[in-house]
């Protein structure tokens, strides 16, 4: 039984040297195998020598070194990853990770035998060496290895297997065996970046395969991944690389390169040499000012978007929110997303997707800043509308989100505005189709009380058609038309009459009805409306509800979860021949039985009575360009053609601006969608952190947002200007400020632009003032 020691108890940690005095204590009582639970101890392993002759060590959570100098006779099994400097001078032990392995794995090795069961970071295998008393040194890394990998080689074999590797270029990084002076690396896979001066990658021949196969059996079981063996077995996928000789290499005298060559072939870009701002390699003779500069650095704040407004079709800038929230200013955090949209809670913070945070660029440190989170924080904030300063007066048909947005984006510009819709409430699919199992009643509420309060005129449970159309046109100086798509879309099976329409059904539930459904329940359609009925379904009393598709589920993971969670069945792809008295039968003979069936395949607008000879695409009203369907006609919304809410908000949005620059006699002039470019950013400066706190509480989440675009005011170029020549210079009229670079002090070097962590500075390359 292995002689088990724990390095932490209670808040005790043994430090490294702690634990080497315990292991020698051990062996001196006669201990060969030890279980370590480590907490970043280094040099576990070696360099230890039993007079037995054999060691072990299982460890886990080890620091680095893991088997530094360990000695022959030695084991040492990794459970999981292992941290730099694994096998760092290996004397002959057996080292195994059964993870990936960190920077200059196998480092200096000259015996024994290393395998990794993941990747190996870089400068993996450099200066491995073989003295002719021992055993060569061994390396086998089941997947792929970071640049500059086997530099300087002197001995030994390595074999990269590149097993899980299609989306890497190269299997051995960039620039592997520069300095090659002796050995064989064995690879599978793409590499590119070799080394050719000193070395050149070959064929294999019958030694190299015999040598391959012999080995692979013992490596891939000390890692548990037989299951590889097969496809390592076909040895047209493998070549090595070996040094050339020096003989070779002193019959070629190579081309002595100027700096400009070195700079464009062979400098790393981003490396660790690196320089922080790209140059052109010209050499000026004198360091310059004023307009003697090649470079002048503009500070150009939200020229750019960031990733997450760019990806939001409402153009949410949240990254201002989060600035906002780090100055301490709140209030006005939270009520900025209303110049944007009436529902931050209801849509933003519950049903929408959220295309924010999967373009958020804090996904590549950690996760996303909580932007939906932020979202709720607004549901219930108030805001003072203005006078209405317009004699303009502006008609919205439809009370949906689309209309909605319009309507409150008007009212806060003081604009005179009125919605009529058919219903007796406001709010369209959003308040009517979608689950309260989605939304909640209270965040909805507060967000409808807030339009209605806002002095928008509501005209409800008036249906217009054509003759109305054209008396609001007549009375209103513009109309909006949103009236959405509610007519379902029923594919001509045979038995669609008895197909129960979903949305009355979702609109009867949220109004507090419990309609009798029956017991069995199919749905057609798996998207995020079929997940709204399946909840309204059981909230009915359904004890067996079936939803089908014809392709993978398009709803919300977490709403095909919860749908599960409730007992639902997901089944597809599934297709439907006709609809029966005993149910859904499929074109594969099966029948699914229903008391009630439903289809949610989506919806299309009703505009006959509307707009009678209206020109449509695929059923959808086509419209010109900016919305226009007519002299200050416009339409927006499902009714043009189906998308998410937050798609109809913004084209509310679009319209409500472009109304009020023409009442203005201004020219709309939309921002440029042009997002910050990846890398413009400097997420060095970033880590990544627990954030369970930001979870439920979304407004600290500014300390994680990276401002892409936006100046985060962190002083970073300020402070790093090596001639002072930046300042800080505040506007105390209105509370803004912005970093001013003074020309007579600064010498275009860069920096401010290479140490930026949101890109806002920028260097121009031609100093003369246009």
């Amino acid at each position: 039984m292995a002689y088990h020691i724990k390095t932490v108890e209670g808040n005790q940690r043994l430090s490294t040297q702690e634990l080497l005095q315990e292991i020698y204590s051990a062996m001196d009582n006669g201990e060969r195998d030890f279980l370590i639970d480590a907490c970043g101890q280094h040099d576990i392993g070696g360099p230890l020598w039993s007079p037995e002759g054999e060691l072990k060590f299982t460890v886990r959570n080890p620091g680095q070194r893991v088997g530094s100098m360990a000695m022959e006779g030695t084991t040492i099994i990794v459970e999981g990853t292992a941290s730099a400097d694994t096998g760092w001078l290996n004397a002959g032990a057996e080292i195994i990770v059964k993870g990936d392995s960190g920077d200059t794995t196998g480092h200096c090795a000259a015996s024994g035998k290393i395998y990794i069961g993941g990747r190996a970071g870089t400068r993996t295998g450099s200066l491995m060496k073989f003295d002719p008393a021992h055993s060569a040194p061994e390396m086998w890394i089941l997947k792929n290895t970071g640049s500059f990998s086997f530099e300087f080689m002197g001995g030994g074999a390595a074999v990269v297997c590149g097993v899980d590797c299609e989306e890497f270029d190269s299997v051995l990084g960039d620039r592997a065996c520069v300095g090659m002076v002796g050995g064989t690396v064995y690879f599978r896979g793409p590499a590119y970046g070799i080394d050719n001066v000193t070395s050149r990658t070959l064929e294999l021949d019958d030694k190299d395969i015999e040598f391959l196969k012999n080995g692979f059996p013992g490596f891939l079981a000390k890692i548990g991944r037989e299951d590889v063996l097969e496809q390592l077995l076909d040895m047209s996928q493998w070549r090595k690389v070996v040094a050339v000789s020096y003989e070779e290499r002193s019959k070629s005298k190579p081309k002595v390169k100027s700096i400009n060559e070195f700079r464009s072939m062979d400098w790393v870009p981003g490396g660790i040499f690196g320089d922080i701002f790209k140059d052109d390699g010209k050499i000026v003779g004198m360091v310059n000012r004023a307009d003697g500069r090649l470079r002048v650095p503009e500070w150009l704040n939200a020229l750019f978007m960031a990733p997450c407004e760019a990806a939001c079709h409402a153009g949410i800038p949240s990254q201002t929110r989060f600035n906002l929230l780090r100055e301490g200013r709140e209030e006005e955090a939270y009520k900025l997303i209303l110049e944007y949209t009436p529902f931050p809670g209801s849509v933003c913070g519950s049903v929408c997707p959220n295309l924010c945070m999967e373009a958020c660029t804090r996904c590549m440190v950690d996760v996303a800043a909580n932007i939906k989170g932020l979202g709720r924080q607004s549901a219930f904030v108030s805001v003072d509308m203005p006078q209405i300063s317009s004699e303009k007066r502006i008609a919205v048909v439809g009370a949906g989100v689309g209309g909605l947005s319009a309507a409150w984006l008007l009212r806060l510009r003081g604009c005179d505005v009125t919605v009529f819709d058919k219903d007796d409430n406001i709010g369209g699919k959003l308040a009517n189709a979608v689950s309260r199992e989605r939304l909640d009643t209270a965040v909805l509420n507060a967000e409808v009380d807030r339009l209605m309060n806002s002095g928008i005129n509501f005209v409800l449970d008036t249906y217009v058609n054509k003759d109305k159309l054209a008396e609001l046109r007549r009375d209103y100086d513009y109309v909006i038309l949103a009236t959405g798509a509610y007519m379902p879309k029923l594919p001509p099976w045979e038995g669609k009459e008895r197909i129960s329409p979903y949305l009355d059904f979702l609109k009867q539930v949220n109004a507090g009805k419990r309609p009798d459904i029956g017991k069995k329940v199919v749905v057609i359609g798996c998207g995020n409306s079929g997940m709204d009925v399946i909840f309204g379904a059981y909230a009915c009393g359904a004890e067996h509800v079936t939803a089908i598709d014809i392709q993978e589920p398009a709803a919300f993971k977490d709403e095909i979860q919860h749908a599960k969670n409730l007992g639902a069945k997901l089944q597809w792809p599934a297709f439907t021949d006709k609809i029966t008295d005993k149910g859904v039968l499929l074109k594969d003979g099966s029948l699914l039985e229903a008391d009630t069936v439903f289809c949610c395949i989506g919806e299309a607008p009703v505009l006959d009575d509307l707009l009678p000879g209206a020109e449509t695409n695929r059923g959808y009203l086509k419209t010109g360009e900016n919305y226009l369907i007519d002299e200050r006609l416009y339409a927006i919304g499902d009714m043009t053609q189906l998308g998410l809410l937050v798609a109809a908000i913004g084209a509310g949005r679009e319209v409500a601006l472009r109304i009020v620059a023409e009442i203005r006699g201004e020219v709309y002039a939309a921002k440029p969608r042009i997002k910050i470019p990846h890398e413009r950013l400097s997420l060095g400066y970033f880590s990544a952190v627990d954030v369970t706190d930001f979870e439920d509480e979304p407004e600290s989440d500014h300390q994680r947002c990276i401002s892409c675009g936006t100046c985060r005011d962190c002083e970073m170029c300020l402070k790093s200007c090596p001639e002072h020549a930046i300042s800080r210079v505040v506007d105390e009229k209105n509370g803004t400020y912005e970093y001013v670079s003074d020309p007579d002090l600064c010498i275009g070097c860069g920096i401010c632009s290479g140490v930026c962590p949101c890109g806002i500075w920028t260097m121009r390359d031609d100093p003369t003032p246009e």
